[in-house]
């Protein structure tokens, strides 16, 4: 049942990609100790070279039994709220730190920080582009995605334009998601789209994935936290079905225990993005431990 359905959506989908328009990036590339250092030159003729890129594997699910250090290499350690202070961002960092998180994940306003904190280790900073609903012209998503790559931003959360893909704006939806993941490539940084799985029916997740698999993303993720519901066993074992084996899936929204942790890693997410991971981390211990 579930291959047909995906059968069906892959062929409409496909169908409308073909009225895609090319976006044109020139690209000049210099390796540097075996890391990838991009010099970019965007078509208005800026220049944006990436702080850090990564050459980790971020498409295989873990292997082995999710111990408390391979969860917490897991977990995107993060904190949108609006009313988030500088304080709670050096918090959040130094507990990055103390766990080895895989990243954190902060509002572009704190990117900078957050980069400056965290410069001298190996956790990736990750922001958000168009959050959270996904209705800002790509253009801004462009400039968003750019700007926080200045400031310090390894890796860009971004916002599928759900009504685009609700109305079955397949061209649309693929390029805003391709247009974004070229910025971001570019200069070195990683691409995960937020699908926003409450607002969908099923044949609109097959649909999110399969565009955010053709438009170059990285990542598909299950929800930004601020929509009516999270993450869900079911939908990170649809999603992996859809991507795998090219892209990773990142669970996030309401991740709350370890079990539920355990639960979504074992359905096929190989990123969490969590607010409570040094609390999901300590039970990993006392479960473990018992």
């Amino acid at each position: 049942m579930l291959a047909s359905l995906i059968q069906q959506v892959t062929q409409r989908v496909l169908a409308a990609l073909e009225k895609q328009p090319a976006w044109d990036w020139r690209i000049e590339e210099d390796q540097v100790e075996a890391v990838r250092v991009r010099t970019v030159l965007t078509p208005q003729g800026g220049v944006l070279t990436a702080h850090r890129a990564s050459s980790s594997s971020r498409s295989a699910p873990p292997a082995g039994p999710l111990t408390p250090e391979r969860l917490a290499a897991l977990i995107d350690h993060t904190l949108l709220k609006p009313e988030a202070t500088p304080q709670q961002i050096a918090q959040l960092c130094a507990e990055a730190r103390e766990h080895r998180f895989a990243a954190v994940c902060v509002n572009p306003v704190y990117v900078p920080l957050a980069a400056d904190l965290l410069a001298s280790s190996e956790i990736e900073v990750a922001t958000v582009v168009g959050f959270p609903l996904g209705a800002t012209p790509t253009a801004v998503k462009v400039f968003e995605t750019l700007q926080a790559i200045q400031d310090g931003a390894t890796e860009i959360d971004m916002v599928l334009p759900i009504g685009l893909l609700k109305a079955g704006r397949y061209d649309k939806v693929a390029q805003d998601i391709n247009t974004v993941a070229q910025a971001a490539h570019a200069a070195g940084a990683i691409v995960k789209v937020i699908l926003e799985t409450a607002l969908l029916t099923d044949e609109e997740k097959i649909a999110a994935c399969l565009l955010s698999k053709h438009a170059g993303a990285d990542f598909v993720k299950t929800s930004t936290g601020f929509g009516p519901g999270g993450a869900t066993v079911e939908d990170i074992v649809l999603m992996r079905r859809v991507v795998d084996p090219h892209l990773g899936v990142k669970a996030a929204g309401g991740i709350r225990t370890f079990a539920q942790a355990k639960a979504m890693v074992e359905a096929g997410a190989n990123r969490l993005g969590a607010s409570a991971g040094v609390r999901l981390v300590a039970e990993a211990h006392k479960v473990l431990n018992e």
